[in-house]
Protein backbone atom coordinates (compact mmCIF):
# COMPACT_ATOMS: atom_id res chain seq x y z
CA UNK A 1 0.00 0.00 0.00
CA UNK A 2 1.10 3.55 -0.71
CA UNK A 3 1.57 5.91 2.26
CA UNK A 4 -0.61 8.40 0.36
CA UNK A 5 -3.57 6.23 1.41
CA UNK A 6 -3.13 7.44 5.00
CA UNK A 7 -5.21 10.37 6.24
CA UNK A 8 -3.62 12.92 8.56
CA UNK A 9 -6.31 13.98 11.04
CA UNK A 10 -5.89 17.06 13.25
CA UNK A 11 -8.39 17.41 16.09
CA UNK A 12 -9.27 21.05 16.86
CA UNK A 13 -5.98 22.59 15.68
CA UNK A 14 -5.63 26.13 17.09
CA UNK A 15 -2.54 27.41 15.29
CA UNK A 16 -2.77 28.43 11.62
CA UNK A 17 1.04 28.37 11.39
CA UNK A 18 0.98 24.73 12.48
CA UNK A 19 -1.68 23.79 9.96
CA UNK A 20 0.19 25.49 7.13
CA UNK A 21 3.45 23.80 8.13
CA UNK A 22 1.71 20.43 8.26
CA UNK A 23 0.34 20.91 4.74
CA UNK A 24 3.87 21.62 3.56
CA UNK A 25 5.43 18.57 5.22
CA UNK A 26 2.63 16.36 3.92
CA UNK A 27 3.47 17.44 0.39
CA UNK A 28 7.15 16.74 1.08
CA UNK A 29 6.19 13.10 1.60
CA UNK A 30 3.39 12.84 -1.01
CA UNK A 31 0.58 12.68 1.56
CA UNK A 32 -2.55 14.42 0.33
CA UNK A 33 -5.47 13.81 2.70
CA UNK A 34 -5.63 16.38 5.48
CA UNK A 35 -8.73 16.21 7.69
CA UNK A 36 -9.47 18.95 10.23
CA UNK A 37 -11.89 18.19 13.06
CA UNK A 38 -13.59 21.38 14.25
CA UNK A 39 -10.56 23.65 13.54
CA UNK A 40 -10.11 26.54 15.97
CA UNK A 41 -8.22 28.76 13.52
CA UNK A 42 -8.46 30.20 10.02
CA UNK A 43 -6.68 27.39 8.22
CA UNK A 44 -7.01 29.16 4.86
CA UNK A 45 -5.88 32.55 6.15
CA UNK A 46 -2.68 34.43 5.37
CA UNK A 47 -0.59 32.84 8.16
CA UNK A 48 -1.44 29.26 7.20
CA UNK A 49 -1.01 29.96 3.48
CA UNK A 50 2.37 31.58 4.06
CA UNK A 51 3.66 28.57 6.00
CA UNK A 52 2.35 26.07 3.46
CA UNK A 53 4.70 27.57 0.78
CA UNK A 54 4.18 25.34 -2.30
CA UNK A 55 1.60 23.10 -0.61
CA UNK A 56 -1.33 25.47 -0.88
CA UNK A 57 -3.15 22.78 -2.86
CA UNK A 58 -2.99 20.41 0.15
CA UNK A 59 -4.31 23.17 2.40
CA UNK A 60 -7.16 24.08 0.07
CA UNK A 61 -8.11 20.43 -0.35
CA UNK A 62 -8.31 19.89 3.42
CA UNK A 63 -11.65 18.52 4.57
CA UNK A 64 -13.35 20.03 7.64
CA UNK A 65 -15.68 17.87 9.74
CA UNK A 66 -17.39 18.33 13.09
CA UNK A 67 -16.41 15.10 14.84
CA UNK A 68 -13.67 12.50 14.86
CA UNK A 69 -16.00 9.67 13.74
CA UNK A 70 -16.78 11.74 10.62
CA UNK A 71 -13.06 12.14 9.96
CA UNK A 72 -12.57 8.38 10.27
CA UNK A 73 -15.36 7.51 7.85
CA UNK A 74 -14.26 4.64 5.63
CA UNK A 75 -11.00 4.03 7.52
CA UNK A 76 -10.06 0.49 8.49
CA UNK A 77 -7.22 1.28 10.87
CA UNK A 78 -6.33 4.25 13.03
CA UNK A 79 -3.36 5.18 15.18
CA UNK A 80 -3.68 7.94 17.78
CA UNK A 81 -0.72 9.94 19.01
CA UNK A 82 -0.63 10.33 22.78
CA UNK A 83 1.75 10.61 25.70
CA UNK A 84 -0.80 9.10 28.08
CA UNK A 85 -0.62 5.49 29.21
CA UNK A 86 -3.85 3.48 29.14
CA UNK A 87 -4.89 0.18 30.68
CA UNK A 88 -3.84 -2.75 28.47
CA UNK A 89 -2.67 -0.35 25.74
CA UNK A 90 0.93 -0.29 24.54
CA UNK A 91 2.49 3.00 23.49
CA UNK A 92 4.67 2.29 20.47
CA UNK A 93 7.22 4.39 18.61
CA UNK A 94 6.51 5.55 15.03
CA UNK A 95 9.00 3.03 13.66
CA UNK A 96 7.27 0.19 15.49
CA UNK A 97 3.64 0.98 14.75
CA UNK A 98 3.38 2.94 11.48
CA UNK A 99 4.09 -0.05 9.17
CA UNK A 100 0.80 -1.46 10.47
CA UNK A 101 -1.06 1.26 8.52
CA UNK A 102 0.59 0.07 5.29
CA UNK A 103 -0.27 -3.60 5.46
CA UNK A 104 -2.31 -5.13 2.66
CA UNK A 105 -6.02 -4.31 2.88
CA UNK A 106 -5.45 -1.84 5.75
CA UNK A 107 -6.26 1.34 3.85
CA UNK A 108 -7.85 3.83 3.95
CA UNK A 109 -6.15 4.38 7.29
CA UNK A 110 -5.66 7.33 9.62
CA UNK A 111 -3.07 8.93 11.85
CA UNK A 112 -4.73 11.10 14.50
CA UNK A 113 -3.11 14.10 16.22
CA UNK A 114 -4.67 15.95 19.16
CA UNK A 115 -4.86 19.56 20.24
CA UNK A 116 -1.66 21.52 20.70
CA UNK A 117 -2.32 22.19 24.39
CA UNK A 118 -3.91 18.98 25.68
CA UNK A 119 -3.88 16.29 23.01
CA UNK A 120 -6.75 13.84 22.56
CA UNK A 121 -9.48 13.11 25.09
CA UNK A 122 -10.07 9.58 26.42
CA UNK A 123 -13.23 9.37 24.33
CA UNK A 124 -11.31 10.31 21.18
CA UNK A 125 -8.59 7.77 21.95
CA UNK A 126 -11.28 5.07 21.95
CA UNK A 127 -11.57 5.37 18.17
CA UNK A 128 -7.98 4.21 17.59
CA UNK A 129 -6.78 0.62 17.67
CA UNK A 130 -3.14 1.46 18.39
CA UNK A 131 -1.31 4.29 20.14
CA UNK A 132 1.92 6.04 19.24
CA UNK A 133 4.33 8.19 21.22
CA UNK A 134 7.37 9.86 19.72
CA UNK A 135 10.25 9.29 22.13
CA UNK A 136 11.83 12.57 23.27
CA UNK A 137 14.20 13.64 26.02
CA UNK A 138 12.61 13.52 29.48
CA UNK A 139 13.95 17.01 30.19
CA UNK A 140 11.68 18.53 27.55
CA UNK A 141 9.27 15.90 26.16
CA UNK A 142 6.68 18.20 24.52
CA UNK A 143 6.82 18.32 20.71
CA UNK A 144 5.35 21.01 18.48
CA UNK A 145 2.37 19.64 16.53
CA UNK A 146 3.90 20.31 13.11
CA UNK A 147 7.17 18.66 14.22
CA UNK A 148 5.29 15.57 15.41
CA UNK A 149 3.51 15.29 12.06
CA UNK A 150 6.79 15.76 10.19
CA UNK A 151 8.52 12.94 12.09
CA UNK A 152 5.52 10.68 11.56
CA UNK A 153 5.32 11.38 7.82
CA UNK A 154 9.02 10.64 7.43
CA UNK A 155 8.79 7.34 9.31
CA UNK A 156 5.64 6.38 7.43
CA UNK A 157 7.32 6.74 4.05
CA UNK A 158 10.42 4.75 5.09
CA UNK A 159 8.47 1.53 5.53
CA UNK A 160 7.80 -0.96 2.80
CA UNK A 161 4.23 -2.28 2.58
CA UNK A 162 3.24 -5.89 2.96
CA UNK A 163 3.33 -8.00 -0.20
CA UNK A 164 0.09 -9.81 0.57
CA UNK A 165 -2.39 -10.19 -2.28
CA UNK A 166 -5.74 -8.40 -2.23
CA UNK A 167 -7.87 -9.91 0.49
CA UNK A 168 -11.21 -11.57 -0.13
CA UNK A 169 -14.35 -10.35 1.61
CA UNK A 170 -13.77 -13.10 4.22
CA UNK A 171 -10.41 -11.50 5.11
CA UNK A 172 -11.28 -7.83 4.63
CA UNK A 173 -10.61 -5.71 7.69
CA UNK A 174 -13.79 -4.05 8.94
CA UNK A 175 -13.88 -0.28 8.65
CA UNK A 176 -13.98 1.75 11.85
CA UNK A 177 -17.56 2.88 11.21
CA UNK A 178 -18.68 -0.75 10.76
CA UNK A 179 -17.10 -1.70 14.10
CA UNK A 180 -18.62 1.39 15.75
CA UNK A 181 -22.06 0.18 14.62
CA UNK A 182 -21.38 -3.10 16.41
CA UNK A 183 -20.29 -1.29 19.58
CA UNK A 184 -23.52 0.75 19.57
CA UNK A 185 -25.60 -2.42 19.18
CA UNK A 186 -23.61 -4.25 21.87
CA UNK A 187 -23.92 -1.38 24.36
CA UNK A 188 -27.67 -1.14 23.78
CA UNK A 189 -28.16 -4.86 24.43
CA UNK A 190 -25.91 -4.90 27.51
CA UNK A 191 -27.83 -1.95 28.96
CA UNK A 192 -31.15 -3.71 28.31
CA UNK A 193 -30.06 -6.84 30.22
CA UNK A 194 -28.48 -4.67 32.95
CA UNK A 195 -24.98 -6.01 32.45
CA UNK A 196 -24.15 -2.35 31.93
CA UNK A 197 -25.58 0.63 33.77
CA UNK A 198 -25.61 4.18 32.36
CA UNK A 199 -23.09 5.46 34.92
CA UNK A 200 -20.56 2.67 34.17
CA UNK A 201 -21.24 2.07 30.47
CA UNK A 202 -18.41 4.23 29.12
CA UNK A 203 -15.66 2.59 31.18
CA UNK A 204 -16.96 -0.94 30.54
CA UNK A 205 -17.33 -0.35 26.81
CA UNK A 206 -13.75 0.95 26.71
CA UNK A 207 -12.64 -2.53 27.84
CA UNK A 208 -14.65 -4.15 25.05
CA UNK A 209 -13.10 -1.76 22.52
CA UNK A 210 -9.61 -2.67 23.65
CA UNK A 211 -10.40 -6.38 23.37
CA UNK A 212 -11.84 -6.15 19.87
CA UNK A 213 -9.18 -3.70 18.67
CA UNK A 214 -6.52 -6.27 19.52
CA UNK A 215 -8.43 -8.84 17.47
CA UNK A 216 -8.58 -6.55 14.37
CA UNK A 217 -12.04 -7.74 13.33
CA UNK A 218 -12.82 -8.64 9.73
CA UNK A 219 -16.02 -7.49 7.99
CA UNK A 220 -17.51 -10.99 8.03
CA UNK A 221 -16.68 -11.39 11.72
CA UNK A 222 -18.50 -8.16 12.63
CA UNK A 223 -21.51 -9.36 10.63
CA UNK A 224 -21.45 -12.64 12.57
CA UNK A 225 -21.23 -10.85 15.93
CA UNK A 226 -24.09 -8.51 15.03
CA UNK A 227 -26.14 -11.55 13.97
CA UNK A 228 -25.60 -13.06 17.42
CA UNK A 229 -26.79 -9.83 19.07
CA UNK A 230 -29.88 -9.71 16.87
CA UNK A 231 -30.73 -13.32 17.78
CA UNK A 232 -30.29 -12.51 21.47
CA UNK A 233 -32.60 -9.49 21.12
CA UNK A 234 -35.18 -11.66 19.35
CA UNK A 235 -34.97 -14.33 22.07
CA UNK A 236 -35.42 -11.74 24.80
CA UNK A 237 -38.44 -10.32 23.04
CA UNK A 238 -39.96 -13.77 22.55
CA UNK A 239 -39.57 -14.55 26.24
CA UNK A 240 -41.28 -11.28 27.11
CA UNK A 241 -38.23 -9.85 28.86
Amino acid sequence: MNPSGVKIILVEPAGPLNVGSIARVMKNFALKELILVNPQCDYLGEEATRMSVHAKDVLEAAVCVSTLPEALSGCKRAIATTARTRDNAVLQTPREVLPWLLEADAQPAALIFGREDRGLSNEELNYAQKFMRIPTDAGYPSLNLASAVAISCYELTQNQPSTLENASIDEEIASIEVVEGYYDQLESLLLSIEYLYPHTADSRMEKFRQLYNRAQLKTKEVAMLRGILRQMQWALGKSGK
